[in-house]
Parts: C-alpha cells; structure tokens; sequence
C-alpha cells in the first residue's frame, strides 16, 4: 500500500539569529581585526606615522574626547550626513514621483541624469565650493547629490512596479489621486525606496567627506587633512573609524525604520 501524500505545508525551520547572535557577531569582528592589526604592527616593525598600534589609535581618541575636539568635528559631519541625506532624499522623491507620471519628461531629462549620476562626486566637489563657498550649504548641496541620484532611481522603480492590476481596482472603485498615492503607491514603493535609502545613507558620509576634504575648517574630514599635514596617523585613524561608526549607526537606523515600516510585509511572508 502507498502511504496517504501529506499536502500540508512542511514546518519552515527558524533560522532567524537570536538577538544575542545580532550583537556578538560584530562584537567578534572588531576583536579579531583588532587582533590582526596588531599582529601586523608588531611583525612589520612599521614607524608609526605609518601604521600607528592600537592603543596609540585608542590614546588619541581619549585625548581628543576628552578636551572637545572629537565632539565638535564629529557633530558637524553629522548635521552635514542628516541634512543632505534629508534634502536628498525628499527631492529625489518628489522628482521621481513626478517622472513617473510623464514618461516623455523623464525620456527627455534621462541624457542629463545618466549623465550626472556618472560624474565622480571628487570631481565636482570643487566646482561646488567655488560657486557656494566652503561653508556649510555647499557640503549639504554636495551630500545631497550624492544621496539624490540612488533614491531617484529607486522610486522610479518602485512605482513602475505597481501592478496594472492594483491601478485598475482603485480606478474601479473610483478613488481620488490622494487615495492612489497614499494606498497603493506608496505602499508598494516603499521596499525598494527604502532600500534606496539605505545606500543613499552610506554615499551620504562620503559626500560629506569629500566636500570637507576638498576645504573645510571643521569635520572630520578636516581632522584626516590635519593629521596627514602633521604625520599624525593615529589622528586619521580616528577620524576614519569614527566615520566607519558612525556611517554604520545610520545604516542600522534605516534599516530599523525599514523593518518597522514594512512590518506588514513579514507579516504577509510568515503567514504564507
């Protein structure tokens, strides 16, 4: 006899790390590239203006903490990343929503944003500062640039990726163009706009570095340009991880904000 085919779903296996995986896997990763690094600075004998140990890394970070000069370089490349990534993000939104709904526009305006979104940010950062000065409102036009062309581009193909289907329900049902944006195109954008987003967040710290590198008097990409002119490598060193840090935390915070926004969508997948 044949055994009776069992047509319910099989029992998916959780495979999900638990929260205290989530926070020992990074917490393993630091110790070992801390361990490996100084391994290196103790085989390679290097001088230290060229690979500083880490405890002098760890020195020049106290020294600097302590007397002010990390917190205030540190908020202003912050409020620089926050402002643009804002204004980037919202233009490049409002644009695209716009392009999607005239297609002879965005056939027209392709040439020009495939050609920009080409150009290397270093290249153009000093055209920039010449034409806005070296103050704050070119850094934030500069992060904003960078973070611009990415979005754009992912809300483009978030709307385009509604179903034909979808629009005609809702014209069926005859909602107004508020109800079509807020319901279904929205909704339906949101996965790959913020996936947009959280690549716009990591350009959003180069942006920034590249502008304060090109002229700044503050940021950290200033402290980089002190330390090179002055040999001080453990001052660049903590100028890097510090943006290494903090280009991390606003990952994880969109990704955060993501999770929490499309709540709905794991919900959905866990009910299949």
């Amino acid at each position: 006899m044949t055994e009776p085919v069992n047509n319910e779903p099989t029992q998916r296996l959780n495979l999900r790390p638990s929260p205290l995986t989530r926070v020992l896997y990074p917490f393993v990763s630091v110790l070992l590239l801390l361990g490996l690094w100084q391994i290196l600075y103790i085989a390679l004998k290097l001088p230290t203006f060229i690979l500083p140990s880490p405890k002098m890394v760890w020195d020049k970070f106290l020294l600097i903490l302590l007397n002010g000069t990390w917190w205030h370089h540190l908020s202003w490349t912050l409020l620089e990343i926050v402002l643009g990534l804002l204004i980037g993000g919202f233009a490049a939104t409002l644009i695209g929503y716009g392009l999607s709904k005239l297609p002879f526009l965005e056939r027209l305006m392709a040439p020009f944003l495939v050609g920009s979104s080409s150009l290397p940010m270093a290249a153009v950062a000093p055209l920039l500062i010449i034409w806005f000065g070296a103050g704050l409102g070119s850094k934030i036009l500069i992060c904003s640039l960078t973070v611009f062309f990415p979005v754009l581009v992912n809300v483009l193909v978030g709307l385009r990726g509604t179903p034909q289907e979808l629009h005609e329900l809702m014209r069926s049902l005859n909602a107004s163009p508020w109800q079509k944006f807020t319901m279904l195109e929205i909704p339906a954008a949101l996965p790959v706009l913020l996936g947009g987003l959280r690549v716009g967040t990591t350009l959003s710290v180069i942006g920034a570095i590249v502008g304060e590198l090109v002229s700044s008097d503050r940021g950290l990409g200033f402290l980089i340009n002190v330390g090179r002119g002055q040999y001080d490598t453990a001052l660049v060193f903590v100028a890097v991880l510090s943006l290494i840090l903090m280009a991390s935390l606003l990952y994880y915070g969109v990704l955060l904000l993501e999770r929490r926004a499309l709540v709905w969508q794991t919900w959905r997948k866990d009910s299949l």
